[in-house]
């Protein structure tokens, strides 16, 4: 395996910067960016609009090292260290809190801007959302509050459920919260709940194969760093088994998921752009609180509602912030 891995920058151009070019590129600020996976095109363009947007735009005054674990968290330590030992001047850690813990171990000298769903403070990313101190802050879609909201959505879109289903992974840092939270809005509703364990890709068909056999009739998949991976898959298996499944972000349906009801990902993710430009320019990162969303997007895909012979009242896609047809 080699020690320097890097995914494709937007427009093509190969994020190497081996030594000749980096002494060609000495007025140039340097950063990381960190993630389990690799990401997608408009994934990394949010990144750099928020970057841009601060003043930092890359390959005129910015360059980006990318480093990707393509799922396999193991290697996040190898790549901060990488990182590390780069002297870049702050480290993006995008899309789950483990690329940050896996930063903020490897240096507490370089600022770190997250950028993930879920609860910094719970994750001992930040000591407070107020007043993160250290080197660590960021923006967060707090993926993990909203099973209520989802619960509600799903009744409307499959009144008929009883049974409904979340896709956590146990070994997560979310799993937990989720759980409890999904289980009180069920019972709230006099309604059952089955909780199906994820924690790699190889168990994602057993996990739909049990829920089909408990008449599961709804699905909420869970936040966690391991599902984006396999976004796909997911989206593909809830069409074969014809459950109505929500998700946390329109990237899903975009692929074919039915329906999802999260905080902007991209907005978020913009939002640490915009971070990483500011402590660039010399403000701290203890000194600026962690960013939440305000705004919470609702997205339906009226052609997967029609391959699961549901029907989406109206009410609820003059809701819908976007309709795929």
């Amino acid at each position: 395996m080699r020690r320097r891995e890097f995914i494709t920058l937007l427009g093509g151009t190969a994020a190497a910067w081996p030594l000749s070019a980096r002494a060609q590129q000495q007025a140039m600020t340097v950063i990381g960016l960190l993630t389990a996976r690799n990401l997608q095109f408009f994934e990394l363009k949010a990144v750099q609009k928020g970057l841009s947007e601060g003043g930092y735009v890359e390959g005129r005054n910015l360059a980006i090292i990318y480093r990707s674990a393509d799922g396999q968290f193991d290697r996040l330590p190898m790549l901060a260290a990488d990182l590390v030992d780069s002297k870049v001047s702050l480290i993006l850690a995008i899309g789950s809190p483990v690329p940050a813990r896996v930063a903020k171990a490897a240096t507490s000298t370089i600022p770190i801007v997250f950028s993930y769903g879920g609860d910094p403070v719970s994750d001992n990313l930040v000591a407070s959302l107020n007043r993160p101190d250290g080197n660590v802050t960021g923006a967060t879609f707090i993926g993990t509050t909203l099973a209520a909201k989802k619960l509600e959505l799903l009744r409307e879109i499959a009144p008929e459920t009883t049974d409904f289903g979340l896709l956590v992974n146990p070994t997560g840092t979310l799993a937990e919260i989720q759980i409890k939270d999904v289980r009180e809005a069920i019972q709230k509703l006099g309604q059952r709940l089955h909780v199906a364990n994820v924690s790699s890709g190889g168990e994602i068909e057993g996990a739909f194969t049990t829920m089909t056999k408990l008449k599961v009739g709804a699905l909420l998949v869970g936040t966690d760093p391991i599902f984006p991976v396999y976004r796909d898959q997911l989206v593909a298996l809830a069409l074969r088994y014809k459950i109505p499944t929500i998700y946390n972000a329109g990237e899903y349906c975009k692929v074919g998921g039915l329906m999802s009801y999260g905080a902007s990902i991209l907005n978020t993710w913009s939002q640490a752009g915009a971070y990483a430009a500011r402590i660039l320019k010399g403000e701290k990162p203890a000194d600026l609180p962690v960013m939440q969303p305000t705004k919470f997007e609702l997205v339906i895909n009226l052609k997967t509602a029609k391959a699961l012979g549901l029907t989406v009242p109206k009410q609820l896609l003059t809701r819908a912030d976007e309709v795929i047809e």
